[in-house]
């Protein structure tokens, strides 16, 4: 499949919905150039295999002007298309039964080739899932890894806040549209990692997340990944179902073990019991990174890089530097966590 031999038009085939790589590998097979197959005749496109009336139908409806006006939005915004025949094309994405048809990015296009791990964990975490998470993404960027998440609130925005705290990538995979701040709690955190990361996303800008559109994400979120880290998550959790991804493309899976008394622990703790991989040390998810140095290993087994800086603070910013953790809280609960009396 070449989208390069016409972009344009191959790029607006890819926007259709329904249409996925078999698709269009068939139609360009039978109608030999992607203007072609756009253009092709209702009756023509009802006889390519799997093209059904509501497909021929929306093709019939797709624009070229549309595609160029995303493209073109896509510039606006300082972002980037990506197309299947792009040498930066993640070749993580080798072999997925569905793998993306079109990309669009903004930022640092260049971590899409570097080790990744996916970290991913509840939206309403306990203060243990936060600092476990908060621990192995800066362990994980301070080592040289890419961390890898959904910026969704909670445990998703701690691993990115951690990673681009130690100064390191960071890809926040979308389940919408560039321009589009989801949650908007996280604004600070999307035009954070789009100026020192990458976001990524299937949706053309502007498109509003809707319910099918994070399962799609999940998937690209563990493709991206060697392993993917799951911290807390309850029965149920779309974290776990980033999981289920990830098993489904033969990514590695650790798991953090959490309290038996924890809600947002049962679905981790289930996977646990069910045979996946613990997370109890570094050691457990650098042996898959031969990349990472031996000296930052032993440097680990010593003393965690993060705790070092964490032990120069007085106690009283101890507790404010943990309660920065991404999650947002309201004045009062801020107030709460910290217990810090009123000032002279």
């Amino acid at each position: 499949m070449k989208p390069s031999d016409d972009p344009i038009a191959y790029l607006t085939l890819a926007l259709v919905p329904g249409i996925g790589p078999t698709r269009l590998e068939r139609l360009k097979s039978r109608f030999d150039t992607w203007n072609g197959a756009l253009e092709a005749p209702f009756e023509s496109l009802r006889t390519v295999p799997s093209i059904s009336l509501a497909a021929a139908t929306a093709i019939g409806q797709a624009s070229r002007k549309r595609t160029e006006q995303i493209v073109a939005e896509v510039a606006r915004l300082g972002g980037f298309v990506m197309l299947p025949d792009d040498s930066a094309y993640p070749a993580m994405f080798a072999g997925m039964p569905d793998p993306p048809t079109a990309l669009f990015g903004l930022g640092r296009k260049e971590l899409l080739a570097q080790p990744a791990v996916a970290i991913v964990g509840s939206r309403h975490p306990s203060t243990y899932g936060v600092s476990v998470t908060r621990t192995v993404s800066k362990m994980a960027a301070e080592g040289g890894l890419v961390v890898v998440s959904g910026m969704a609130r909670g445990l998703d925005a701690v691993a990115h806040w951690a990673a681009v705290a130690a100064s390191g990538g960071t890809i926040g995979v979308l389940g919408n549209g560039l321009g589009v701040v989801y949650p908007a709690a996280n604004k600070a955190l999307y035009q954070r990692v789009e100026r020192e990361g990458l976001l990524l996303t299937e949706y053309p800008p502007g498109e509003k997340p809707h319910a099918g559109s994070f399962p799609q994400r999940n998937r690209l979120i563990s493709a991206l990944a060697r392993v993917t880290l799951v911290v807390e998550a309850a029965h149920k959790s779309g974290a776990l179902r980033t999981v289920g991804s990830a098993l489904e493309q033969g990514r590695e899976v650790l798991c953090v073990p959490g309290p038996i008394t924890s809600r947002t622990s049962h679905g981790v703790n289930d996977l646990i019991r069910s045979g996946a991989a613990p997370y109890l040390e570094p050691e457990d998810l650098l042996r898959f990174y031969p990349e990472v140095s031996a000296a930052y290993r032993a440097a680990l087994a010593k003393d965690e890089p993060s705790e070092a800086l964490r032990s120069q603070l007085r106690e009283e910013l101890r507790l404010v530097f943990d309660a920065v953790d991404g999650v947002p809280r309201t004045v009062d609960a801020l107030a709460d966590q910290l217990k810090l009396g009123p000032g002279p």
